[in-house]
């Protein structure tokens, strides 16, 4: 019989001032961007493309889009830190993370083995076993961490994520801002250091290492969380949405021609986070954000459903119109566009009739944030400096209240244009409550 004394433990110290959740429609836009980056690369290597002056194309495009994987574990960190809510308890945010993910992944986990037992291909029970529960990426052996439904394995690196998150939150919280920007030079430079550190196992064990070992993909996770803190703290400096997105450009462009391989995941783990928190500011100040449409925060929306259904799909459709290699000429760019809407069709579904109603049946009921306290009633609150122009507690003084709603989600409260209200105070005032609450961040891929 369990015990009867409260769990008292939680993600967020009671303590810390708050504001009401809200959302980061641009960061929601930025999931599907991520997802057509991860799609792109993924064409090239299932051979949609036969035509080899087509491919060559289509290939340097999407050089880098294996980095689409990076991309969401530094935003899963990002939004995980900024959103979470104070004094939830450890089991809670556990339930909540486990209701988005595990019930698209079962369901896709089901129609892979389904579908392979009906052409006749057996799956081994122990790798099976191991992909359902999201155990795979813990073994270098081949063919277990990439099984069943194969792009699962960035779900295991979640999962691991969101098991550490709650442990380290509470040190997060107090970190210096100092430190926290330290981590994020740090981190950069710590997966620089993977391509020398790499050489000290086997040689058939270094892609598992460097590109599916959990505690090392974490590296990017973390690198989230640290400016998801200083963002929400009010003390994240770095360039506006369209310098931030003009760099991220010039550096995929330098790495997809001129930049040795060696340093392709450090550039862009830069370039990924400066435009993260670059469309995070773009919501809280309410400026332009291409991102914040109703469409591109649908497509943002179904982008989780997307990444699982959409290498199983075309492999599926390459290998039953006995097309291995792909289709000829025009043929293969009107192919996979062919795909991406199939993918989005089947992703809509999933989304819809899975992940929105099992999020709802699964997950804890959210209950509103609690009001937030005036500036200096906790030494935490003392401690936050006045923001400086262009941070995220500098809030433009016409921004009118909005709601801000996403297809199939919960309802959001009415907050500044885009996200998040921050009270403003009056000329002189100590100090101003930190911004915080976002939407349930993507887990992806």
């Amino acid at each position: 019989m369990g015990s009867t004394t409260p769990d008292t433990r939680s993600t967020v110290p009671a303590g810390r001032p708050t504001t009401p959740a809200s959302r980061l429609p641009s960061l929601t836009g930025l999931r599907w961007i991520g997802a057509m980056l991860v799609f792109g690369f993924h064409v090239g290597t299932m051979h949609v493309i036969a035509d080899p002056g087509i491919k060559v194309v289509s290939d340097k495009v999407f050089t880098l889009g294996l980095s689409g994987v990076q991309f969401f574990f530094i935003l899963s960190g990002f939004v995980l830190v900024w959103s979470a809510r104070p004094g939830e308890r450890w089991r809670t945010f556990w339930r909540r993370r486990f209701a988005k993910i595990y019930p698209n992944h079962v369901v896709m986990w089901a129609v892979v083995l389904l579908f392979g037992l009906y052409l006749g291909r057996a799956h081994d029970p122990w790798v099976a076993l191991t992909n359902l529960l999201l155990l795979q990426t813990w073994t270098p052996r081949l063919g277990w961490f990439y099984s069943i439904n194969t792009v699962s394995w960035s779900l295991s690196c979640e999962l691991f994520f969101y098991l550490c998150l709650p442990l380290a939150l509470p040190l997060v919280r107090r970190a210096r801002v100092g430190v926290l920007y330290g981590v994020v030079v740090a981190v950069p430079l710590l997966i620089l250091a993977l391509w020398p550190a790499q050489h000290l196992l086997p040689a058939a064990d270094r892609w598992w290492f460097t590109q599916v070992f959990p505690p090392v993909r974490s590296l990017e996770f973390w690198l989230g969380v640290a400016a998801g803190e200083l963002m929400a703290r009010g003390r994240w400096r770095g360039p506006g949405l369209w310098p931030a997105t003009g760099v991220f450009l010039a550096t995929w462009v330098g790495c997809a021609t001129l930049v040795p391989a060696q340093l392709w995941t450090t550039l862009l783990a830069v370039a990924y986070i400066l435009v993260i928190a670059a469309a995070a500011d773009a919501d809280v100040r309410g400026a332009r954000s291409p991102w914040r449409s109703r469409p591109m925060r649908w497509l943002g929306e179904v982008s989780f459903a997307y990444y699982l259904v959409h290498v199983f799909v075309v492999t599926t459709v390459l290998g039953q119109l006995g097309r291995p290699r792909g289709f000829p000429g025009w043929w293969g760019p009107l192919a996979a566009v062919g795909f991406l809407l199939l993918n989005l069709a089947l992703a809509a579904l999933l989304h819809r009739f899975v992940e929105t109603p099992m999020m709802r049946l699964l997950g804890p009921r959210r209950r509103p944030a609690p009001a937030g306290r005036s500036a200096g009633s906790t030494p935490a609150a003392a401690a936050v400096s006045p923001p400086e122009p262009h941070s995220v507690a500098a809030q433009s003084p016409s921004a009118r209240p909005v709601v801000v709603e996403s297809p199939g989600s919960r309802p959001v409260v009415v907050e500044s244009p885009g996200s998040r209200l921050v009270a403003a105070e009056s000329p002189g005032s100590p100090s101003v409550p930190s911004p915080r609450r976002a939407a349930d961040p993507l887990p992806l891929p």
